[in-house]
């Protein structure tokens, strides 16, 4: 779809309407709510066809319709389809110097260095109808089932009787050419995408494959049911896993190398009723570790994570639930730690990434090298900074409090909401509360919110009725004042009618979601002298919360509403990542 600009600059030069009219019916569809392109469709101003006729014109580019134009199966098959239906184009002819491609975007030039990169073609770009792209769409599913007549044939037919089919069998599906082609195209995709997880999921008659992107699962594609076996087998053979085990879940890791990246995909094999199910999850060994100010903290947040992280001895906790980036602030904090006067060594489950001169050891519980042993081996390996990857049970809890009680600064992670619970979460695991007080610095809570894609950012104001969501969902009044204390909003402001927000329209770079990226919102909890008086009292959480308030503990919530006025994410994501 195009952009309200770019349709104004199509019809003024193509001189079929005036820019007058076009104010007019401009100001119409805002009024009705509803895409200026579509308007224009629905009131027959222009009909689609002319629409993208117009505009190829405009772009000084060939326009196609498939109706009077064949699709070579070579040029097709060599776009993975993920890449055609995500953005919306079809290759349909090629030579040994050009690859032509169909698209709705002629403007979308990531896409096109990336097809050029994969082809080692020049692409030359057509416009074409979203229509026509869909009819284009459809010659995969049918190049595909032609490609895989091996399986039928072969007895390899489904989940459903993947048992019966030999290793031999199933290590020929894994090399078969259609199958190769299929995986390596899923996990290059995954990586162009910037996707952290890949699921492939069976189902009755199909196979659906998903990206998680910026937290959100997204469907790429779905494959014939008869190509599960071959995929599953080349993803087993890549992870270095038994092949021709069905029965129980299976765990393996393999890496993919180029100049430009160098990403580890950690694989998990479970099996379901359809088949096995598999997920990858991606690790870029070559991303660059941030600073805390990438990592999007507040100046009251950065000048207390900064302070407590220079102390010698300590407990630095950072809390959130699985996937909220608590990985990436430990990393973070470790390579500002990381200089030639000080030991760092650290115990995980996995190791996600590999940092110089830091000393990394891999848990292995099922040989009993679990945390809590591992950290107690590194006690003795005389280092100044710990990191133990989660503190999971009471024997972890114990040697760990002790440890930064004699002398080491310490940092690991919990699974716990917001940073105040941490402290009676750490009791329950029957730490003593003088322990707590006296050897904890620093508790950190975080969630990753998407970022608002700059690219399509605009203004809008909060309706009535999601003020009044808002108002049910937090407490706006004091989120309200915190913001005004800053000096984010003023006291004529204080009111959320009245306040700017920013969201994303959606464009060819955010993939129409209208978000590009994520980065993180926090509170950090001091645990000053006057916190650790309360704490030794074996205060509930209510008065917990009123010391962290009397201090200015700055909320998760209250970061996200900041971020939020800023641009930088929007009210919607700051819902769905908070609300309980």
């Amino acid at each position: 779809m195009f952009t309200d600009q770019q349709i104004k600059n199509i019809l003024e030069a193509s001189k079929i309407i005036t820019p007058e009219k076009f104010a007019k019916l401009e100001e119409e569809a805002r009024e009705g709510n509803q895409s200026l392109q579509s308007y224009l469709i629905d009131k027959k101003i222009i009909t689609k066809k002319k629409l993208y006729e117009e505009a190829a014109n405009y772009f000084n580019i060939s326009f196609i319709d498939f109706k009077n134009q064949a699709i070579q199966k070579s040029a097709l098959l060599s776009i993975p389809e993920p890449i055609a239906i995500t953005h919306n184009l079809i290759a349909f002819d090629s030579d040994d110097h050009e690859i032509k491609i169909a698209a709705v975007d002629p403007e979308d030039l990531e896409i096109f260095e990336f097809i050029k990169k994969k082809t080692g073609l020049k692409p030359k770009i057509h416009l074409t109808t979203p229509a026509n792209i869909k009819e284009g769409l459809k010659q995969y599913r049918q190049a595909m089932e032609s490609e895989f007549k091996y399986f039928t044939k072969g007895g390899i037919k489904s989940g459903k009787i993947i048992s019966a089919a030999s290793k031999e069998d199933l290590k020929k599906a894994a090399e078969d050419l259609p199958i190769v082609r299929i995986v390596n195209d899923l996990l290059e995709y995954a990586i162009f995408e910037e996707a952290s997880d890949i699921h492939i999921e069976p189902e009755e008659k199909e196979l659906v494959v998903r990206y998680r992107i910026d937290g959100i699962l997204h469907n790429v594609m779905t494959l014939p049911k008869n190509t599960q076996a071959g995929i599953t087998a080349r993803i087993k053979i890549l992870a270095n896993l038994k092949v021709d085990e069905h029965r129980l879940p299976q765990d393996g890791r393999f890496k993919i190398s180029s100049e430009k990246y160098k990403v580890s995909f950690r694989t998990s094999v479970i099996p379901t009723f359809d088949g096995e199910k598999i997920v990858m999850r991606l690790l870029n060994e070559k991303a660059q570790i941030l600073s805390l100010e990438e990592l999007g903290m507040q100046p009251q947040s950065l000048e207390i994570t900064k302070r407590n992280i220079k102390k010698p001895h300590g407990m630095i906790l950072v809390t959130g639930p699985t996937g909220s980036g608590k990985t990436t602030t430990l990393y973070t904090i470790l390579n500002i730690l990381n200089t030639v006067k000080v030991n760092i060594s650290t115990v995980e489950d996995p190791i996600e990434y590999r940092i110089p001169h830091i000393n990394q050891s891999q848990a292995n519980p099922k040989i009993g090298f679990t945390f809590a042993n591992g950290l107690r081996s590194l006690l003795r390996q005389d280092p100044d900074i710990i990191m133990v990857g989660e503190i999971r049970d009471e024997e972890t809890a114990e040697i760990a409090v002790h440890a930064a009680m004699t002398g080491h600064l310490l940092l690991s992670t919990l699974h716990t909401n917001d940073a105040i619970t941490t402290l009676p979460r750490i009791v329950q695991m029957g730490v003593p509360s003088f322990l707590i007080a006296s050897t904890t610095n620093l508790i950190m809570s975080q969630r990753l919110v998407r970022k608002t894609c700059l690219n399509c950012r605009e203004e809008y104001k909060l309706d009535k009725k999601t003020v009044e969501l808002l108002k049910k969902q937090f407490n706006i009044d004091t989120t309200l004042s915190k913001l005004e204390k800053l000096k984010i909003i003023t006291s004529s402001q204080r009111n959320l009618e009245s306040l700017t927000f920013y969201r994303g329209k959606g464009c060819s770079k955010c993939n129409h979601s209208g978000y590009k990226g994520r980065i993180g919102i926090y509170e950090t909890l001091e645990i000053t002298e006057e916190m650790a008086n309360v704490i030794l009292k074996n205060s509930n959480i209510s008065e917990l919360e009123k010391q962290a308030k009397a201090q200015g503990m700055l909320t998760m919530v209250e970061d996200g509403f900041i971020k939020a006025k800023n641009g930088d994410t929007t009210i919607e994501e700051l819902v769905r990542v908070t609300k309980e």
